[in-house]
This record gives structure tokens, C-alpha cells and sequence, in this order.
């Protein structure tokens, strides 16, 4: 046992662990310093979160929220991974959403047959929305962050106009409501009762994509070329990657991802699309996956962590509170996690060079030190 910790790099886990407990307390000390500023109390707005969000009815209502919340995170690190900013996760949780809601709702087949039609058209379309940023950064070179941004756009007026003419939409008798087709209750995702209310089944799917993330790129030669890709685009041709499949595969993967994360929300709560369709989530998911720095752990932190200020929001404003106090904190932490990370890594790039440069200073005078002995002699 003690030979195992001697081998351990210290320096090395201290510099991990330093750069969370940096951004708590930056995060900490700057949104204090906002509150006290407003007039409130920090302490009363740290209660009111902790306080209300151990409730098991809030507890579940954060593990649901942050289940969509997940998935939109892991589509962003997807493309993160390779160096590619797809912005436009927002567009194709959108488009994945509304399509696998309208499929759905007007196939007339048993409710197990909707659910399955309902995922596979969701990501499907989110895969064939993020194409378009795909095809037009390996062909014409376009920056896959403007393209995306534009998608957005085109995605939210797209499925408005869609709706608002009735092309896809229904409307209900007697009501102004325009939405696609109701899922009836057999077409909805099972759920897992607790004390506190009914989990979302899609739970557990989300744990088992966030592992399958994990296996796909630390332990396949797929993960091995799209993270050389996105290093080195000299690298990954000189080992034979196509760098232009992987960008287009990444984009696809990461679209698809996107599109999958609407199709809880209409499985589990809301059972069509609507103009009042949660928005904001793929937004929600850039921050989140840069908290979690990529990783699926990490992501599911972020996650929940944002679940938890969603809920605790209500209690907030309940105790006086106004409701962007909760947007600070979350753009707060984002911002220090971010910053905090790139100042240890970059005290630890620095403290690695002082260290080489030592053993080989020290190499040198060794080697020097020899010559002369010899030369003595």
C-alpha cells in the first residue's frame, strides 16, 4: 500500500483537484459580491437552494430536467472533442423534437411502435439538420460555428411556420393552441415511481450513452482519430485519418445526439410539440459541457448542478429574489470553471518546463562532470 502511494503524482492530483475548489470560491466570492450589492443576503440565497432542492419532489424534478440537459451536453462535447463548435444544438434539439413528435403522432401504430419511431426520427433529423453545417464546412470550407448559429435560426422560424399554417400542426376544438398531434398515454416512456414522483425512464438510457460515450472515444480507434483530428489535421493525415469523414461523422453524431435530447420532454411530460416547447436547452448544453470539461462525468455534475438552480430559481423569487440572480450564478461558474482550469494548466505546463529544464541542466553538468574525470585521467 504505501509503495502505491509513493508512486502516485501528487503534483498531479493536486493541480486536478485545485482548479474546481478555485472556480467554487471565485464563483462563490463574485456572486456574493452581486447579492450584496442587490441588497440581499448570500446566506439566505444559499439556504433557499440547498434547503429546497433536497426535497424528494425537487429532487426528482432536478434528475428529470437534468436528464435532457445531459444529453444536449454530451451532443456539444461530441463536437468539442474534435475541436468543433457546433452551436447549433439548439436548432436540432428543436427539429429532432418536432419531427419525432409529428411522426409519431400521426402513424397510426401501437404505443411501444410510437415511442421507437419517435427516437429514431428525432435523431435523424437532428443528424440531417447538423449535416447541412457538416456538408458546407468539407465542401466550401464555411465555419461550422457561423453555419450552425444560422440553423438555428432557420430551424426555430421553420418549425413555426410549420405549425402556424397547419402544414404539420393540429389545433384542438376549441382551443388556439397549435401543436402536433397529442401522443396518446400507451405512446409515452415508462416512468420509475419514488416517494418523491415518477423518474423519467429515459434516465437510464442517458447513463447508458454517457458510458457508451466514454468506451467510443477513450477506448475505440474511432475516439483514437477523431481526437487526432481535431489536434492536428497534419497528424491525423499523416496516419491516415480522412480528416473530412471524421468532421462529418463528428457532426452528424453530435446533430443526432441533439436531436435525441427533445425526445424526453415529449415522451415523458409534455406528449406533443409545441410553440411553448422548452427553449434555451441546447444553449444550456454549450455551458454545460464546457463545465464538465467534456467529460460524460463531468457533464452529468453540470447537469444536475444546473437542474438544481432551475428548481431552486422558484424559491428564489418567492424570498425576493430576482429571477436573472439565478442566470448570474450559472454564468458565473461557467466563466470560473473556465478560467480557473486554464490558469492550473497553465501553472502546471510552466511548473513541467522548470522541472525539464532542471533534469536536463542537471544532465548536462552530470555529463560534463564525466568528461573532465575522463580527460583527468
Amino acid at each position: 500500500m504505501r509503495a502505491y502511494f509513493d508512486r502516485l503524482d501528487w503534483e498531479r492530483i493536486g493541480l486536478a483537484v485545485a482548479a474546481p475548489v478555485l472556480a467554487i470560491l471565485f464563483a462563490a466570492l463574485v456572486t456574493s459580491v452581486v447579492l450584496l450589492i442587490s441588497g440581499k443576503s448570500p446566506t439566505l440565497a444559499l439556504s433557499d437552494i440547498f434547503s429546497y432542492d433536497i426535497h424528494p419532489d425537487s429532487t426528482v424534478a432536478i434528475l428529470n430536467r437534468a436528464t435532457t440537459y445531459f444529453l444536449a451536453g454530451l451532443a456539444v462535447a461530441l463536437g468539442f472533442r474534435m475541436n468543433l463548435f457546433n452551436i447549433g444544438v439548439e436548432g436540432q434539439y428543436r427539429i429532432g423534437a418536432f419531427f419525432g413528435a409529428y411522426v409519431a403522432g400521426v402513424v397510426s401504430a401501437p404505443g411501444p411502435v410510437k415511442i421507437i419511431l419517435a427516437i429514431l426520427v428525432g435523431v435523424l433529423a437532428g443528424a440531417l439538420w447538423a449535416g447541412i453545417a457538416a456538408v458546407l464546412k468539407v465542401t466550401r470550407g464555411v465555419n461550422e460555428v457561423i453555419a450552425s448559429i444560422m440553423l438555428n435560426y432557420i430551424a426555430i422560424n421553420l418549425i413555426a411556420y410549420l405549425l402556424q399554417t397547419n402544414t404539420l400542426g393540429y389545433q384542438p376544438p376549441g382551443s388556439n393552441n397549435v401543436s402536433t398531434k397529442p401522443l396518446p398515454a400507451d405512446a409515452m416512456f415508462f416512468t420509475i415511481g419514488t416517494y418523491g414522483g415518477q423518474i423519467w425512464g429515459f434516465v437510464i438510457i442517458a447513463v447508458v450513452l454517457g458510458v457508451g460515450f466514454h468506451l467510443l472515444l477513450s477506448r475505440t480507434r474511432f475516439g483514437f482519430d477523431l481526437r487526432t483530428a481535431g489536434q492536428s489535421d497534419g497528424a491525423a493525415q499523416a496516419s491516415g485519418v480522412n480528416v473530412k469523414r471524421m468532421i462529418l461523422t463528428a457532426l452528424l453524431l453530435s446533430g443526432g445526439l441533439a436531436g435525441l435530447a427533445g425526445i424526453p420532454e415529449l415522451l415523458q411530460d409534455a406528449g406533443s410539440y409545441n410553440l411553448t416547447f422548452p427553449p434555451g436547452i441546447g444553449f444550456t448544453g454549450i455551458a454545460i459541457a464546457l463545465l464538465g470539461r467534456n467529460n460524460p462525468i463531468g457533464i452529468a455534475l453540470g447537469a444536475l448542478m444546473w437542474g438544481a438552480f432551475d428548481r431552486a430559481s422558484n424559491q428564489l423569487g418567492f424570498d425576493g429574489f430576482q429571477p436573472e440572480i439565478t442566470l448570474i450564478i450559472e454564468g458565473t461558474i461557467v466563466i470560473s470553471v473556465v478560467v480557473a482550469y486554464e490558469l492550473v494548466r497553465r501553472y502546471g505546463l510552466k511548473r513541467q518546463q522548470s522541472r525539464v529544464g532542471r533534469e536536463l541542466a542537471a544532465a548536462a553538468a552530470q555529463a560534463a562532470g564525466s568528461k573532465n574525470k575522463e580527460a583527468a585521467a
